[in-house]
């Protein structure tokens, strides 16, 4: 049975904690002011969607796709995004809050995040390359094994990540986080 397709819809305002949303291929749709917190979203395909001042903490995600899909001012803690459909997956995370979320071994070239709290955030063995961090809080995220070439971290706040266990070739770092890579040395600067 396909899916029904629905297309340059906005939904405002709605409450999909009890009534969940009904499954179907959504594209170029706005999702505004919408909670989906502890409900279920998977299944779903989005594709060149937006959510905004939305919340999806502990939603679950299996097999959903989001294909150009911007967060803007979205509540995202909690979110298991491996359990996606990671087949063209891309999205954009602006203003939002990811704490305790997971990307485990994802594949986000080029990803960004701006003027996002990324607190305990796990990272381990994702791809990361070209990844920003703008503007971003990465209080004890966790970065493991993970691609992180050509990775802008500069404006990132609360980096710690091991330079040893990660491959950061030619990945951007400033003055003020560079102390993020020395952490497991136990040293002083100052």
């Amino acid at each position: 049975m396909n899916n029904p397709f629905i297309a340059d819809l906005t939904f405002k305002g709605q409450d999909f904690t009890k009534n969940r949303l009904p499954k179907g291929e959504y594209e170029n749709c706005i999702f505004e002011g919408c909670d989906f917190s502890n409900g279920y979203v998977d299944n779903q395909n989005f594709m060149e969607c937006g959510f905004i001042d939305c919340n999806l903490s502990n939603a679950n995600l299996s097999h959903t796709v989001f294909k150009e899909v911007n967060f803007l001012h979205c509540k995202m803690m909690g979110l298991g995004f491996e359990e996606c459909n990671n087949f063209l997956m891309s999205f954009k995370f602006s203003n939002c809050v990811l704490n305790f979320s997971s990307f485990y071994q994802l594949k986000l070239k080029n990803i960004q995040f701006i003027d996002s709290k990324l607190i305990e955030v796990d990272f381990t063995e994702s791809d990361l390359t070209e990844a920003s961090f703008d503007s971003c809080d990465l209080d004890k995220a966790i970065f493991f094994d993970s691609i992180l070439e050509r990775a802008d971290f500069r404006t990132a706040s609360r980096l710690s990540l091991d330079p040893e266990r990660n491959r950061i070739k030619k990945a951007k770092f400033s003055k003020e986080n560079i102390a993020g890579l020395l952490t497991k040395y136990d040293i002083i600067i100052g």
